[in-house]
C-alpha cells in the first residue's frame, strides 16, 4: 500500500518516508514538513501514461520541423528589450528575481502597461497586494492602459480559469512564491508548491503562445528562493541587482533561450518609476577623481554591450597579523590571485598589505579582461602614483604574469573613444597589424611591462 504522506525538506527538496530532525541530504535542521501524496493526475508535471494510452506526439525528422517566424513584442522599455534579446517572445516563461524593494514589481507593471497598449490584453496577478494597491502604483507611474487587467488571487486554479476567460497575450504573476495548488497541502512558497505551480504555468504558456512573467523572491544569499528546478523550467532568468537605497539598478540575464546571456540593462529609480540609462558608461564615470592613485578605467564587455568602469584600489600597511581583503563588485578569489601575481612577478610586497577593491557606481566587473586594470590599480595605490587620466586598460593576466588576449576589442575601443579617451593599453597578442583603431593603442606582453609603462 502506497503511503498517504511524505516528509519533504523545504530547503533542498529531499523526500523521506518519516520525519527527521535534521535533513539527511543538506543537513538543515527542522526543515522536513509533512505533505499529502496527491493521487495521480494529468497535470503538466509528473504525468504518467498507462501502457495502452495513445502518445500525445510522434517523432519527426529534424528536417521536417518548421520553426516559423517568431515575432517579438516590444515592451517599450529598450533596456528590458535588450536583456530579453529584442523583446518578449510569445509562449516564453520569464523569471525575474531580486532583493525586496529593488523594483521588480515596478518594472513588470511599467512593461505591462506598454504591452497592454501594443499587444492586447495583459493580466497582472498580484498575490502580495490588493488591486487597489497596484492601482495606486500605476497612478504614480502614470499608466493608462484600458487593456491591463488586475487580479488579486493566489489560487492557481482560479488564475487558470481567468486566463481561459480573458485570453490575454501576457500574464504577470507577482510572485510565484504566493501561488498555490489546492491539491497540495503544503504551504505556498514550499518546494513542492513552487515546483508544481511553475510546471503548470509553463504548460499554460506553451499551449497558447502566452508570454508569462514570474516575479521571484530571493534568499539571504541572493539566490532565487524555491527549488532549482524552477530556473531550469523557465526560458529566461533575469536578476535585478543594486542597493535598495542607491539610484541605479542593473537588470542582468543569466539564462536566455532566445538571446544572449550576461546581457545587462541599466535603470535609474525616480519618483516616476524606473527610467532607462542609455549611456551607462558616462554615468559610472561621472564622479571619477582626477589624478588619484589607485583609480583606473577598464573597458568591460557585458554581453554585447561595452561598458567603461572605474576600478578603485586602496593599499595600506596591515596593522594586525592577517592582512585584510575587501572586494566590492569584483571576484574576491581573482583579486587574491592577482595580488599574489603582483608579489611574485612584479616584486610588489602586497601580501603584507591591507587591500580594498571597489567597482565605482555599484557596477560589477567579473570578466577576466578586467585583470590588468585591477592589478594596475593595486600597483598604483601601493606606489602612490596615479595613472594617466586619458588611458583605458583591458587585458587578462596569467599566473606567470603574461597579459593574454581578449575578445571584443573593436567594441571596447569605440566606446572608449566616444567618451574622450585617447590611449588604450591592450594585450599585444590582441592587436591586428594594419588595423584602423579609433584611438592610440599600445600593446603589452607582461604585467611588469604594463606597470613600467603606466605607473613607474
Amino acid at each position: 500500500m502506497k503511503p498517504t504522506s511524505v516528509f519533504r525538506c523545504q530547503s533542498c527538496g529531499y523526500q523521506a518516508g518519516k520525519w527527521y530532525g535534521r535533513c539527511p541530504d543538506c543537513g538543515a535542521f527542522n526543515t522536513l514538513a509533512e505533505e499529502r501524496v496527491a493521487p495521480p493526475r494529468g497535470g503538466p508535471v509528473g504525468r504518467r501514461r498507462g501502457p495502452g494510452a495513445a502518445p500525445s506526439a510522434t517523432p519527426r525528422r529534424l528536417a521536417e520541423v518548421t520553426t516559423g517566424d517568431v515575432e517579438r513584442v516590444r515592451t517599450g522599455i529598450s533596456e528590458l528589450d535588450r536583456v530579453l534579446g529584442g523583446g518578449v517572445v510569445p509562449g516564453s516563461l520569464v523569471l525575474i528575481g531580486g532583493d525586496p524593494g529593488i523594483g521588480k514589481s515596478t518594472l513588470v507593471l511599467q512593461a505591462s502597461g506598454v504591452l497592454a497598449r501594443a499587444a492586447g490584453p495583459v493580466l497582472y496577478v498580484s498575490g502580495e497586494e490588493s488591486a487597489a494597491q497596484v492601482k495606486l502604483r500605476a497612478d504614480r507611474l502614470g499608466l493608462a492602459a484600458p487593456a491591463l487587467y488586475l487580479l488579486a488571487e493566489t489560487a492557481l486554479e482560479a488564475i487558470e480559469a481567468q486566463v481561459e476567460t480573458l485570453q490575454p497575450r501576457v500574464l504577470v504573476v507577482d510572485s510565484i512564491q504566493t501561488v498555490y495548488l489546492e491539491a497540495l497541502e503544503s504551504a505556498p512558497g514550499s518546494v513542492s508548491q513552487v515546483r508544481e505551480c511553475g510546471g503548470r504555468l509553463l504548460a499554460l504558456a506553451k499551449a497558447g503562445d502566452l508570454a508569462v512573467f514570474l516575479v521571484g523572491h530571493v534568499t539571504k544569499e541572493g539566490a532565487l528562493a524555491g527549488p532549482r528546478v524552477l530556473e531550469h523550467l523557465v526560458d529566461t532568468v533575469l536578476y535585478f541587482e543594486g542597493e535598495r537605497h542607491a539610484t541605479y539598478r542593473v537588470l542582468r540575464a543569466v539564462k536566455n533561450r532566445f538571446g544572449s546571456t550576461n546581457e545587462i540593462g541599466v535603470f535609474e529609480m525616480t519618483d516616476r518609476g524606473l527610467g532607462e540609462v542609455r549611456n551607462p558608461s558616462a554615468v559610472f564615470l561621472a564622479e571619477r577623481p582626477q589624478g588619484a592613485p589607485g583609480s583606473v578605467i577598464v573597458a568591460a564587455l557585458e554581453g554585447t554591450r561595452p561598458l567603461l568602469l572605474e576600478l578603485q584600489a586602496l593599499v595600506t600597511p596591515a596593522h594586525f597579523g592577517t592582512p585584510r581583503r575587501t572586494v566590492l563588485g569584483a571576484d574576491y578569489n581573482r583579486v587574491c590571485l592577482l595580488l599574489a601575481i603582483l608579489d611574485k612577478r612584479a616584486g610588489l610586497p602586497l601580501q603584507s598589505q591591507d587591500v580594498f577593491v571597489n567597482v565605482a557606481g555599484g557596477a560589477r566587473c567579473q570578466e577576466p579582461a578586467g585583470d590588468l586594470g585591477l592589478a594596475l590599480a593595486a600597483a598604483s595605490s601601493y606606489l602612490d602614483r596615479p595613472l594617466p587620466p586619458e588611458v583605458v586598460v583591458v587585458g587578462e593576466v596569467g599566473l606567470t604574469g603574461e597579459v593574454r588576449a581578449i575578445g571584443g576589442v573593436e567594441a571596447r575601443l569605440r566606446e572608449a573613444a566616444a567618451l574622450g579617451f585617447q590611449v588604450a593599453v591592450l594585450p599585444r597578442s590582441s592587436l591586428v597589424a594594419g588595423a584602423d583603431y579609433p584611438l592610440t593603442v599600445t600593446g603589452v606582453g607582461t604585467l611588469d611591462e604594463a606597470i613600467g609603462l603606466l605607473v613607474k
